[in-house]
């Protein structure tokens, strides 16, 4: 495995960061993950560009993204694999213990992993914990994922693959690691950004694709919708067949059926949209 750590491509045993390093510390940094298919990752432009965003809300320097682009390419063509995780991570760098900044710098990583394809439908529960939509990282990808470490690991608990949060309000928001779809009355509908939920690329195109709707709503619209579905990059549309405690019936339904069609078929046609 070679990985990309500051200008260059490291064998993974020599592939290193401070222990110094505020993304250590105290979970300063931003990242980003990528779908790679045979070497080539997808929607990296919009994908660097939400970098961007998250790195400018956290407060840390903008990321150069013609760097990061070529570390990407790097990492892609260095690790030949069928389908991968392509991972970015862009931290504050070599700092004081602390929540101050030191001045060394920017850190900039850049892996990959094998992944598998995902199954087509899966199971998901809810949470007691709440998203705060008001908070200084909401809709921002950093790299603080504590909240979403042990709320996946209570998913896992309940033979589930994924946590589903409401925010502070009780309104629906979204998933450790994706986004939310419900079909309510016909109307294929999903949480706002205002409501704390990530800006997911997955989202945004499957909102562009198939005319997907947002709409403020609470979260026992789970125990109400139609059929379920979440996305995110290495998802991409992947149907619920139970919400907690409740079957989802004749999941994947017609609606997300045809989600799942038009998002592999757009995907597949262009792989930088």
């Amino acid at each position: 495995m070679r990985i990309w750590v500051d200008g260059g491509l490291r064998d993974a045993a020599d592939a290193t960061v401070s222990v110094l390093d505020h993304g250590l510390t105290v979970g300063d940094g931003v990242f980003e993950t990528l779908k790679a298919v045979r070497g080539r990752a997808f929607a990296t432009t919009r994908h660097l560009k939400r970098m961007a965003r998250s790195a400018s809300g956290l407060g840390l320097p903008e990321p150069d993204l013609d760097e990061v682009a070529r570390a990407c390419e790097a990492v892609l063509a260095a690790n030949p694999m069928p389908l991968g995780r392509l991972r970015v991570t862009f931290t504050g760098g070599l700092s004081p213990l602390g929540s101050d900044r030191g001045d060394a710098g920017p850190t900039l990583v850049v892996a990959i992993g094998e992944a598998s394809a995902r199954p087509d439908t899966t199971a998901v529960v809810t949470v007691p914990w709440a998203r705060n939509e008001k908070g200084a990282l909401s809709g921002l990808k950093t790299t603080s994922y504590g909240e979403n470490v042990v709320a996946l690991a209570r998913a896992h608990q309940h033979g589930a693959s994924e946590a589903l949060f409401a925010n502070t309000r009780g309104r629906l928001c979204e998933g450790t690691g994706s986004n939310v779809f419900v079909v309510l009355g016909g109307r294929l509908l999903t949480p706002p950004l205002a409501s704390g939920c990530l800006a997911g690329i997955t989202r945004e195109l499957v909102v562009e694709w198939t005319g997907a709707q947002e709409a403020d709503l609470p979260l026992e619209a789970l125990a109400e919708a139609e059929e379920v579905f979440l996305t995110s990059s290495l998802r991409d549309v992947q149907a619920v067949r139970r919400v907690d405690d409740r079957e989802v019936p004749d999941a994947p339904g017609p609606v997300t059926a045809k989600a799942m069609r038009v998002f592999a078929e757009r995907a597949a046609a262009d792989l930088n949209p």
